[in-house]
């Protein structure tokens, strides 16, 4: 594969806290290897196409992920590009929107179902940095390779037996409130859990935007976009992503 298209899903509702970034660093560490890349905005008043490259959710407001929700169980191309092995990256209120249900304007709404998930209140707000050890294959446990972003979010996430989380929190709430897990019953399972993945699904709470704090993350979903392993991917040298790193790492 020589190019990709990136779709960038409802940032007309899920754009508020700049996870349109997300593709920007997808298609700009691909064209930095020499590949075709492009970013196909898919708004409130497109059908979401099921056969792009890669798809890029991002967070939003309650009545937002209300109208993403209901939209992308209509148009349900996203659904079919996840039955196809598509890599899909979800945050914050994308991540809440493919699961199973989420609360949003003090209801229960139905999600889209890729991720075995509910999302429920958290009893206070969890934000600020938040940093995990990646549990997924093609990560490593050390330091380097930590997963470093922001979260800002009311939802406290719960995961079935069929999603994993993608980290361990070390620094952070991550996907609940951890004075509040034992009202979900599995306490150690859902407690220092950060993100999700299930089938080709990468979802996180991680803001930043997450892929240019995370430059492994996103090589990873490219990686996959291509067919290829991470190793084969050629390798980028990028010294100021490098520090960007450290510096949240050591904040």
């Amino acid at each position: 594969m020589t190019s990709l298209t990136i779709g960038l899903v409802l940032p007309d509702v899920l754009g508020t806290y700049g996870d349109d970034g997300n593709a920007l660093v997808l298609r700009q560490r691909a064209r930095m290897r020499g590949y075709t890349a492009e970013v196909q905005r898919i708004t409130l008043d497109d059908a979401v196409p099921s056969t792009l490259d890669i798809y890029c959710l991002g967070g939003g407001e309650d009545t937002a992920q209300i109208l993403a929700a209901e939209h992308l169980l209509k148009h349900d191309g996203l659904q079919s590009a996840a039955a196809a092995g598509r890599p899909i990256f979800a945050v914050c209120a994308g991540m809440q929107v493919l699961g199973y249900s989420f609360r949003a304007a003090d209801r229960i709404v139905d999600g889209l179902g890729l991720i075995d998930a509910t999302t429920v209140s958290l009893k206070k707000r969890a934000i600020g940095e938040v940093e995990s050890v990646p549990t997924r294959a093609g990560f490593t446990a050390e330091l380097e390779d930590r997963l470093t972003g922001f979260e800002n979010h009311m939802g406290a996430t719960i995961l079935g037996p069929e999603a994993e989380p993608l980290g361990r929190v070390v620094r952070g709430e991550g996907n609940t409130d951890l004075y509040g897990a034992s009202d979900f019953g599995d306490v150690e399972r859902q407690q220092y859990a950060e993100g999700a993945v299930q089938g080709s699904v990468i979802a996180t709470y991680m803001h930043g935007p997450g892929l240019a704090r995370n430059p492994q993350l996103a090589d990873l979903l490219l990686a996959k976009a291509m067919g290829i392993s991470l190793a084969e991917l050629p390798p980028l040298d990028i010294e100021v992503v490098d520090q960007l790193r450290r510096e949240r790492l050591g904040a």
